[in-house]
């Protein structure tokens, strides 16, 4: 498969470039950016991918699939470009700005039958993954409640729009699990985080989601926050599982390395960082499930080649990006949204 790459900012470089020159059976064809400074970047990091101005072009080079790791005010244009252009493309996260920005490229997709997909690569994180296979085994019993966060303290974040706001580009990722542990949402309650007086963008948000099998979610997420709570807690009637800090394969993309350069290291969790179930009194580890982000480009591969089902799919986003919208107008309005039919994607067995 020959892969191109549109942008080779933070999002472009470490989370994508690095998993598309890793890939078995596949070439990293260009990346498209007109940026001194990245194409310096490129060439020092990949002396053999070229560096193109447009899409135009770097599809004429010949490529099945391009990603596109551009800004969100930017991306949906190219996205559609790649859709007109008859690319399968892979559009990183948030998918959209709001969910009717969200469905027109849906529907551009299907009406051309290009096949579109979205970056949710947190699916294959460690603790997520470790989740699943608790879940699955039916350990913790009939799940109630599930609390999920990311919390940082980084005051260079505050304000930041690249991603919409904390809320539409971190709570891309919590929802969308959130979505695919529990299914489809009928009510949304959401409280926003600002600092700074007139600031745009939010900088921290929490958000419940009461899904359709009474499974209630509280997401959350903050750039400002000194204590973090646990990534995951999960309540159910047979125990609780939680686990601390993140899944580490951003830190070894933001420090230059790839399954390529770490192989087996790759993904692979300490034990001092697994989480834990408990019940009463007992309390023991729970061993990580090792993570793959490269994963979501494998998948890519057998999906082109008609052996399988995109590793994401584009109506998942859309789902994702509605439930969003409702969060914000929840947080504007003060009060609880109730959804007319269940918005989600529905609980899927990978």
């Amino acid at each position: 498969m020959r892969i191109g790459l549109v942008g080779y900012g933070k999002g472009g470089r470490f989370f994508h470039a690095p998993l598309i020159s890793s890939l078995p059976g596949a070439t990293f064809v260009g990346v498209v950016t007109r940026s001194v400074e990245r194409r310096q970047q490129l060439a020092s990091d990949y002396p053999h991918v070229q560096a193109f101005d447009t899409l135009a072009e770097l599809v004429a080079a010949g490529i099945d699939a391009v990603v596109v790791s551009t800004p969100l005010d930017g991306r949906p244009a190219v996205v559609m470009e790649a859709i007109e252009l008859g690319v399968a493309v892979v559009s990183d996260k948030p998918f959209a700005r709001d969910a009717a920005q969200a469905e027109a490229m849906v529907v551009a997709a299907e009406r051309c039958n290009v096949p579109l997909c979205v970056y949710q690569n947190r699916r294959w994180d460690s603790d997520f993954l470790t989740l699943r296979k608790l879940l699955a085994s039916g350990a913790l019993g009939q799940v109630i409640r599930f609390e999920s966060s990311v919390e940082r303290y980084s005051p260079t974040s505050v304000g930041k729009g690249s991603g919409g706001g904390f809320l539409r580009d971190l709570g891309s990722h919590l929802v969308d699990q959130a979505l695919q542990l529990f299914g489809p949402v009928t009510r949304v309650y959401a409280e926003l985080d600002y600092r700074q007086p007139g600031q745009v963008f939010d900088n921290g948000f929490f958000v419940s989601l009461t899904h359709a099998n009474g499974v209630v979610s509280h997401l959350s997420g903050n750039c400002l926050q000194n204590a973090p709570r646990p990534r995951f807690r999960v309540s159910g009637s047979e125990g609780s599982y939680t686990v601390e800090g993140l899944d580490g394969q951003e830190a070894l993309a933001l420090a230059g390395l790839s399954p390529a350069t770490e192989g087996e290291r790759w993904g692979t969790e300490e034990h001092r960082r697994w989480g834990w179930f408990e019940q009463g009194g007992e309390r023991e580890r729970v061993a990580s499930e090792r993570g793959c982000w490269i994963e979501f480009y494998q998948r890519l591969q057998l999906a082109l080649q008609g052996a399988g089902p995109l590793p994401v799919q584009a109506r998942d986003a859309w789902a994702t990006t509605s439930i969003l919208d409702a969060a914000r107008q929840s947080a504007e309005g003060g009060e609880v949204q109730v959804l007319p039919t269940p918005v989600g994607h529905g609980i899927k067995d990978e």
